[in-house]
């Protein structure tokens, strides 16, 4: 029974099977379609489709962009990290598999929570289900998930015990444990990413100087990994690559110095991205606050004035306070 269970998950390349050298077009025709990974973001895309449709039904608006950023970009990601030639030779070339790593790791989570999947759900969902889910949010469980100084160890800590390791040793020889992976890396990126970006409503609350910080602190551990990767004088896995025996591609000490630095660039760049996005969201909150402080202290000005027995007419005083 165990057996049939671990057949629905797809028989990654390994060093006995015939490899097709990833050369010209193999880039652009080699993709497979994993069932059960197919089923899992078809299910997931019709949820938020479902909810924004449920939306416009009864006439109201939910942004295209962000149906967008979760659905085509997010989900997207994920697709082509798994299906394409990324998907089929990430048992076989570690910079293949860096570039999954971090599309599902970094790049996809950040779209996925830019989709707003929480709003929409609340927006969306009736009153009982609603509830729940507004339970859960606010509940324990969540507030320890989503407390971004764990998160942000996670992030950090992940990839430093996985290629440090023999977990990620682990993950080539298994398929099982190879496509947890994935699922770590999509669930790991996503927590760390959705209190910090706070598109949707988060239990904890963080000042924007605090997720800045939170973001910084990650790009020099991502660098520094990257570049001890690239510098390594001694094979990731080495046993398992050097399996292979390929005569086509990198060699195998270039395909880990090429992963290496995909990993520090890619870091990089990504939690650059967020930094000036949060720096953004913060400009444009201290604006909207500023406005609503002036609009509350014009209100006290108003309510001071007519206390004083002084009223407007089109903007100027009366004749009895002032000229007209």
């Amino acid at each position: 029974m165990f057996a049939r269970a671990l057949a629905v998950f797809p028989l990654h390349a390994k060093p006995d099977d015939d490899i097709i050298p990833l050369v010209g077009s193999r880039y652009f025709t080699a993709w497979e379609f994993p069932p059960y990974a197919v089923v899992t973001l078809v299910v997931v895309a019709a949820l938020y489709l479902w909810g924004v449709w449920t939306l416009h039904r009864r006439g109201d608006r939910w942004p295209v962009m962000r149906t967008v950023s979760f659905v085509g970009l997010g989900l997207g990601s994920i697709a082509v990290a798994t299906f394409s030639f990324l998907g089929v030779y990430d048992t076989v070339l570690f910079w293949t598999h860096m570039i999954q790593h971090m599309l599902l790791n970094m790049i996809a989570p950040v779209f996925l929570v830019f989709g707003a999947p929480a709003t929409l759900a609340l927006r969306a969902l009736p009153k009982r289900p609603r509830a729940v889910l507004l339970a859960v949010l606010h509940s324990t469980v969540a507030k320890i998930l989503l407390f971004p100084p764990l998160t942000t160890g996670l992030m950090v800590a992940s990839p430093f015990a996985l290629y440090m390791t023999g977990w990620y040793d682990l993950t080539l020889r298994n398929d099982f444990w190879h496509d947890s992976l994935h699922f770590y890396l999509v669930t790991v990126g996503s927590l760390f990413f959705f209190p910090l970006l706070g598109v949707d409503p988060v239990p904890i609350k963080m000042p924007y100087p605090i997720r800045i910080l939170l973001f910084f602190l990650t790009m020099p551990f991502h660098a520094f990994l990257g570049v001890t990767i690239m510098g390594s004088t001694r094979l990731i896995a080495e046993e398992w690559y050097l399996s292979f025996d390929r005569a086509w591609g990198l060699s195998p000490m270039e395909d880990q110095s090429w992963a290496g630095g995909l990993m520090w660039a890619t870091g990089d760049i990504t939690m650059l991205a967020a930094m000036i996005t949060i720096f953004v969201q913060w400009i444009k909150d201290s604006n909207r606050e500023a406005k609503r402080v002036d609009r509350a202290l014009d209100r006290e000005e108003a309510q001071r004035a007519r206390q004083a027995g002084l009223g407007y007419d089109d903007g100027k005083y009366n004749a009895k306070d002032g000229p007209r």
